[in-house]
């Protein structure tokens, strides 16, 4: 167990056991590095393919990776996280040619879109985003691909394009658990996204023609373009070494995309490619598939246009298990918004009590980092935030009976910052409007001449407008309504 440090609470040190699901093997594994001191973890995690704004759907994904990342922070590690942006592919070259523009100014867009996304859903940036057209990946991918030929692991077939030989590398189908004596390996697939009936050798280098328009790069195979897969390995590899930490993505990302990953990587270092393959479950919502043709279709933008704020959903899409589908509602989105005028007022509230504080001092209701603990156990969030409303509603309790010192408050606004570290919940910085600012000095004013009904009224007016108003000893304190 953690030693409480010196504010009172738990020191967020490196637990005695972190455990994650393992794709590959179906099973709980403890999580140990592979850097022999311990401490920096190699971490791939599939990034947009920026043809379009990214939905809530992926945002889900990003979400599980940007808590993964943050735990193994909180918990002492050094993440080294690469997230890559696939801006050539089947869906972005035909975006770009339905629009008659260049590729690059095709997806320029979506790509500064994305960023606007990550930081209004408080998404921690990866180390590096690399885009697969930058021209070290494309060098890169066309030298692993002469290297498979070489072996025998990769052929040029009669329309000049590149394939990878499935039959040469007995383990293709371990991820996702196929078994290809029942899914006989046949053909030839050249579109980057498939169905696991579709098993066949899969494109490694595409030779150019007349619907790719300009988009090509020379090779020894004749001018062309990468196939998705061979995409991630590149940047991976390239980035991060031969061997991964972990690797992570969407449900929908583990056939073909991971398993050619694993594939084409390990015929070219002859290793083990990566140690923990992580996946997230699909979201649905109102219960079902997301789909534009059932009008349940939602990107962040559409959710802020309804006057939802980022971290509300981001709220609702860290809040179940990463591996259990995620039912988004809009009644969802409203009990997000409750839960975190809940934090927000005893936040607040403890805030006020510690402002006489001089120093942080224990509190018996945090003796256990129960928050950290239950992300341990393969990031369970449904605990971590049990436990953390567990203790808003135990101080809440110990501050109506007196029983909490300034100096314990500080402590626990202390533990509740290194929680945050993680969970990224707190208030939007409001902007006050001027009118607001001005029935505020009014209402001071009133107080100052000791006019409490106006002063009543002004309060009343305030709340109106949507801004509460608090008098403390450390003067009038204004939030807004629902965070």
């Amino acid at each position: 167990m953690s030693m409480p440090c010196s504010g009172g609470v738990p020191a967020a040190g490196r637990s005695p056991m972190i455990r994650f699901q393992n794709t590959l093997t179906r099973s709980l594994e403890p999580f140990t590095p592979l850097d022999p001191n311990g401490k920096t973890v190699k971490l791939y995690t599939c990034g947009p393919t920026v043809y379009n704004h990214a939905h809530i759907g992926n945002f889900r994904a990003y979400l599980f990776e940007d808590l993964l990342q943050r735990h193994l922070e909180y918990r002492g590690f050094v993440v080294d996280r690469v997230m890559n942006l696939t801006d050539v592919d089947d869906k972005t070259i035909r975006g770009a040619r339905e629009k008659g523009v260049a590729l690059a100014d095709f997806t320029k867009p979506y790509k500064d879109a994305f960023f606007e996304d990550l930081h209004a859903l408080r998404i921690k940036p990866a180390g590096r985003f690399p885009s697969a057209t930058e021209p070290e990946h494309i060098a890169r991918m066309i030298g692993m691909i002469e290297q498979l030929v070489a072996a025998g692991h990769a052929y040029q077939a009669e329309d000049k394009s590149v394939y990878f030989r499935i039959g040469s590398f007995p383990s293709y189908g371990q991820l996702a658990h196929l078994n290809l004596e029942e899914l006989r390996p046949s053909g030839r697939i050249s579109s980057d996204e498939y169905e696991k009936e579709s098993l066949g050798d899969f494109a490694l280098w595409k030779a150019h023609d007349a619907d790719d328009g300009d988009v090509k790069w020379e090779s020894p195979w004749g001018p062309g373009r990468p196939g998705w897969h061979i995409e991630c390995s590149a940047m991976a590899t390239g980035l991060l070494g031969d061997r991964l930490d972990i690797h992570c993505g969407g449900v929908d990302n583990i056939f073909p995309h991971h398993e050619a990953e694993i594939a084409q990587t390990e015929c070219c270092t002859g290793q083990k490619f990566v140690n923990l393959w992580m996946h997230c479950a699909h979201l649905m919502v109102d219960g079902r598939k997301m789909a534009k043709s059932f009008g349940n279709f939602y990107t962040l933008r559409d959710l802020l246009d309804k006057g939802w704020t980022g971290r509300e959903v981001r709220y609702v899409l860290l809040s179940a298990h990463y591996r259990l589908p995620l039912n988004f509602t809009f009644e969802g989105l409203a009990g997000a918004r409750s839960a975190l005028q809940r934090l927000d007022e005893w936040q607040q509230r403890l805030a006020e009590l510690a402002a006489t504080a001089q120093r942080s001092e224990p509190s018996p209701l945090v003796a256990e980092d129960k928050f950290a603990a239950a992300l341990d156990d393969d990031l369970n969030i449904s605990a971590a935030l049990g436990a953390l409303f567990d203790l808003v509603r135990d101080t809440n309790r110990a501050m109506d009976q007196g029983q909490i010192s300034p100096e314990q408050a500080r402590g626990l606004l202390d533990y509740w910052e290194r929680i945050n570290s993680v969970l990224r919940l707190e208030p939007e910085a409001a902007a006050v409007p001027a009118e607001v600012a001005a029935l505020l000095d009014e209402r001071n004013a009133a107080r100052a001449a000791k006019d409490w009904a106006k002063s009543d009224t002004l309060r009343d007016e305030l709340l109106k407008h949507g801004w509460v108003v608090k008098d403390t000893k450390e003067g009038t304190k204004l939030t807004r309504t629902g965070g």
